[in-house]
């Protein structure tokens, strides 16, 4: 799950890291009352959507940036008023774009310096990692892959957590003062009690910024959270903003099933996030791109097999399904039964291939065979690969 910058700052300020003031507005009028109780010509509105690169960004409308200084808050109203309810395209949307229903509108500061600073999950180690660099404000994949030497990676014990003395070695490593060490060793220590407090799988402060007054200020921060801990989090889940994920995967999630949307043309519903894995892989071998990933689980009912089936022909760029099951914990007659139960329900205009082994596979077999249903058997992993991507091609006419 991700969440939106403004609500990234609250959670900052709830845990002490040292952020700029502002808020959240829907509206031009809103935003220009926000500028005005901010009390400061020094006045940022930025476009509030789940994507990086929104400074270079470009709206359809034409207008450019999403991220802009302005002094007044009557600027702040006009900018909001350009951004509002425009689709905004950065390099992480895609040509789609992403609609902006919200403006962050904040304080801005002068910068004498920007860095970067995250938090993740490095699971060679199976822990918690600090990334950080002197070349902030740019993506880190690019200072990695021109400038590997100004990484600077920082494990973390699990049980111990974030020690002193490692606070001050990264503030020295990362060329602070003694005049600003007090403040970025407390900034550090409080990212990462935010960072085990919420269950997060990654914190990324880029850029966090020394100001020309020696303020050290977490400018722009990005939260990932582990989904299987947010049952321990109902106010993280508060923020969730259903309108910027992907219909099918809100969906998907209603029924507990993972699902991740593609731009291919053949769905696939597999059990185990391994064999989903592999199914996609050997579907790019034999020439075919995968529509998504979904992985039912070793549990799924009847019921949520039938969903899986209503997601994947609500997709119209699918052209063809592969089912293909190996039955351990989940057993192939159930697998069979939502297949069957979904026929029923929803209209499959589109070729099937299944393929089952594993347990009760004979009783899964029997009961695909007389339900009736027009679908394609697969021998094995790789003949049912072959036989979605002959059923997914274009037809000559």
């Amino acid at each position: 799950m991700n969440i939106h910058e403004y609500q990234a700052k609250e959670l900052l300020e709830k845990f002490g890291v040292s952020t700029t003031p502002g808020s959240v507005a829907t509206t031009p009028e809103e935003a220009e009352r926000v500028a005005r109780a901010l009390g400061t010509n020094n006045l940022v509105v930025k476009a509030q959507i789940h994507a990086g690169g929104r400074g270079k960004g470009t709206f359809k409308s034409g207008f450019q940036g999403g991220v802009h200084l302005c002094k007044t808050a009557g600027q702040a109203r006009d900018l909001a008023e350009q951004m509002l309810g425009q689709t905004l395209v950065t390099h992480q949307t895609g040509p789609d774009g992403r609609k902006v229903n919200k403006v962050l509108v904040s304080t801005s500061v002068e910068i004498s310096r920007e860095l970067y600073f995250a938090i993740t999950i490095d699971r060679a180690i199976s822990a918690p990692v600090i990334v950080a660099s002197t070349e902030g404000g740019v993506e880190i994949e690019k200072v990695a892959a021109d400038m590997p030497e100004k990484i600077v990676r920082m494990p973390i014990d699990p049980l111990l957590g974030l020690q002193p003395y490692q606070t001050r070695k990264l503030a020295r490593q990362l060329g602070f003062p003694s005049a600003e060490m007090r403040a970025a060793c407390k900034l550090f220590a409080s990212l990462y009690r935010l960072f085990i407090a919420c269950d997060c799988s990654m914190v990324e402060v880029n850029p966090l910024v020394v100001t020309k007054g020696g303020d050290v200020l977490a400018l722009d921060a990005k939260f990932n959270f582990d989904d299987n801990a947010l049952f321990r989090h109902p106010e993280i889940l508060d923020y969730r903003d259903l309108a910027e994920e992907d219909p099918r995967e809100v969906q998907a999630s209603k029924s507990h099933l993972s699902y991740i949307g593609l731009d291919g043309n053949i769905a696939c519903l597999v059990n185990g996030a391994g064999l989903a894995m592999s199914t996609m892989d050997i579907i790019k071998y034999y020439g075919g791109e995968p529509a998504n990933f979904l992985d039912v689980g070793g549990g799924a009912t009847e019921q949520q097999v039938t969903e899986a089936f209503k997601i994947l022909v609500a997709d119209s760029s699918v052209k063809a399904i592969l089912v293909n099951i190996f039955g351990g914990i989940m057993k192939c007659d159930i697998i069979a039964r939502g297949i069957v139960n979904a026929a029923k329900i929803v209209n499959l205009s589109v070729p099937l291939v299944v393929r089952l082994e594993g347990t009760n596979v004979e009783a899964g077999r029997k009961i695909l065979a007389e339900s009736g249903i027009p679908l394609i058997s697969g021998i094995d992993i790789a003949d049912a690969a072959r036989k979605v991507v002959a059923a997914a091609a274009p037809k000559a006419a």
